[in-house]
């Protein structure tokens, strides 16, 4: 989010659009202002998708503070590093492939470099402590709730006050004390992950039982149980509830393999900070003869000979990272169980199976899919539809106008709907990329410039999603076709399709041409 007053200009965070192909192309297109312009950062956590462009910022010509909690800028240092790595690794992965030998070379977003160069522009700030970022804008920052240092933030600009909610946890969440920050605002801009779903309350003694029948059930079929996991945050809750499981011996003492060279360093940072967190007695519960931190890729690789075992490998959306290779290696087999533990965007690999895909494609190879499919759902780190209107309740009043962000469409709109239900703002609004608002003290805001409809467009499920279900099933259906005269019938049809699609856009072609 990009707010601007008296000529000087900040933002509030500046992440990476994860979700299908199309949505990421995004992460290439110009920013909306210019970086060099940009007098200063303030980011609400280390999450990729809420930092995960500052690199890019930063290469752009952006030289001013990025302004977090101590623990964000901890964690920052190797989120940041991690994701350039992944950038640069990516581009050059892609430009060996062989269907890509006659296309120009892709360059990553940014490099480890500008990793490392963002990472060095943070400036650490506590708690509920005011702080001036530029001239114009004061800011404090409030606990969130949502993984180790995340905050929310409030401005206030001129005479208007604003609070943004970065992303909020739910109760009950294993590490912190529940979300909180001041009331009346002339704005509030909150987060909508889960606006559309109620979750049952689980303790943390639920949770683990819930989590005890799950791998009870898996290690009984034999294979393997692997967990996609976020390095950051759901790796280090799991590692809480597995240890108290194997101490207690309500699960056996099998091997716990953390396959995640960046969940690592991020749990190295949580041990650091352990005397701050609830739920561990400031005790270092990472340190367990069963978890074995695999750092190499050899070692990583090791691990396609093991069963019987289980597997936390990032990333948390299957749609990069180590958990791609785990998941080629297991999903073939009967006898392994994938266990998904966090939120699944829209378009990724991960919401694919999650949906019940038969078979799958991952590195341009057809994988069937035999495993067991389990989910959990109370490791969510975001707040659910309950919670989020609490948080907004007593937030109140709000003056001027409460936008809903950050969330797939149906759950933006269920949550918008219920809050204007209750008119917890005069105005409920639902911003579309690239829309720009006046925000005034006391009234709702004005909106001065209309969202692109191109940016929509890339949102959710896409061509790609559809291209890999239709490509990983299609010789099998052509299979079941009686004959192979019908077979080739099939084919030439299809065919006809993709050339009357040229044909169009030959057509297109020849009218813009002026003819």
């Amino acid at each position: 989010m990009e707010f601007c007053h008296g000529g000087k200009r900040i933002l509030v965070d500046c992440g990476l659009f994860q979700g299908s192909r199309t949505l990421e192309t995004l992460n290439r297109s110009p920013f909306a202002f210019d970086a060099k312009q940009v007098d200063a950062v303030i980011l609400t956590h280390a999450h990729i998708d809420h930092c995960g462009l500052l690199p890019r910022l930063v290469a752009e010509g952006f030289a001013g503070d990025i302004w977090c909690t101590e623990p964000t800028a901890a964690l920052l240092e190797y989120m940041l590093a991690d994701a350039g790595r992944i950038q640069e690794g990516d581009a050059a992965r892609r430009n060996r492939r062989k269907d890509r030998a006659d296309l120009p070379d892709i360059l990553p977003i940014y490099t480890e470099q500008d990793a490392i160069a963002a990472w060095q522009q943070t400036r650490k700030v506590a708690l509920e402590e005011w702080f001036e970022p530029v001239d114009g804008f004061k800011a404090r920052l409030w606990n969130a709730g949502h993984i180790l240092g995340s905050a929310s933030v409030e401005l206030s600009i001129g005479d208007t006050h604003i609070l943004c909610s970065g992303d909020l946890g739910p109760k009950n969440k294993a590490f912190y004390p529940d979300p909180e920050s001041p009331a009346a605002f002339d704005h509030v801009i909150c987060e909508s992950t889960y606006g559309d779903r109620k979750r049952d309350d689980v303790t943390l003694a639920e949770r683990r039982t819930l989590l005890e029948t799950e791998i009870k059930a898996a290690l009984a079929r034999g294979g393997n149980l692997i967990i996609p996991v976020f390095a950051l945050e759901r790796t280090q809750e799991l590692l809480l509830d597995l240890a108290m499981l194997i101490e207690t011996k309500r699960i056996a003492s099998v091997p716990v393999f953390i396959d995640s060279p960046l969940a690592t360093q991020a749990t190295g940072v949580f041990a650091r900070y352990a005397g701050t967190l609830e739920d561990v007695d400031g005790e270092n519960i990472f340190r367990n003869a069963a978890f074995h931190f695999v750092d190499s890729t050899a070692e990583s690789i090791r691990l396609n000979s093991v069963s019987g075992a289980i597997i936390l490998a990032a990333s948390g959306m299957c749609e990069a990272g180590r958990i791609r290779h785990h998941l080629k290696h297991n999903l073939y087999r009967r006898d392994a169980t994938i266990l998904f533990v966090g939120f699944q965007a829209e378009g990724t690999l991960g919401r694919v199976i999650l949906d019940g895909a038969k078979r799958v494609r991952i590195w341009g190879e057809d994988i069937v899919v035999r495993a067991q499919i389990r989910r959990i759902d109370s490791y969510s780190a975001h707040a659910d539809q309950g919670d989020l209107m609490a948080w907004i309740e007593a937030r109140r009043p709000i003056a001027g106008s409460l936008f809903l962000d950050h969330g797939e469409g149906a759950s933006i709109e269920a949550l918008r709907q219920l809050a204007s239900t209750q008119r917890l703002a005069p105005a409920v609004l639902a911003p579309e990329l690239g829309e720009t608002y006046s925000l005034a003290a006391g009234q709702p805001a004005r909106r001065i410039k209309t969202g692109d409809p191109h940016l929509q467009e890339a949102i959710g499920r896409d061509w790609q999603n559809s291209y890999a279900d239709f490509a990983a099933n299609l010789k099998r259906e052509l299979a079941e076709i009686a004959d192979a005269r019908s077979r080739e019938r099939a084919v030439a049809d299809m065919r006809k399709v993709l050339d009357s699609y040229k044909q169009v856009r030959a057509e297109q072609a020849f009218r813009r041409r002026g003819h």
